[in-house]
């Protein structure tokens, strides 16, 4: 699933309030590491993350790796932190983030 720009920002604002719950450091992405990931984004959805100063990866690279890993979405890399987003398929239907649609302007033909 791509994110269009406004569900991108709408994340955005979402992320602003949220704990860093996910750290990389020197050890790098791990299966713990994805594990851990995967776990909060299937209870949260929309998780928030940051790279030390000793990891090997730039937070850029520790995103997209770890989206890849994870089968979520990279919503935004600032400094060192980052957020990632996936829809989460357990729970309840009023929990869920709801994504902004994107409204087509109408066809003039």
């Amino acid at each position: 699933m791509e994110l269009t720009s406004k569900q991108r920002a709408q994340l955005r604002g979402l992320a602003n309030g949220l704990d860093t719950i996910l750290q990389i450091g020197k050890e790098g992405i791990g299966d713990n590491l994805v594990q851990q990931a995967n776990e909060a984004l299937e209870a949260r959805e929309l998780i928030k993350g940051r790279v030390l100063e000793s990891a090997m990866l730039t937070p850029r690279e520790a995103c997209q790796t770890l989206a890849r890993l994870t089968r979520s979405e990279p919503v935004q890399v600032i400094g060192t932190k980052f957020v990632l987003y996936r829809e989460s398929h357990s729970k309840e239907k009023k929990d869920k983030i709801v994504l902004v649609k994107d409204r087509k302007k109408p066809n003039p033909n």
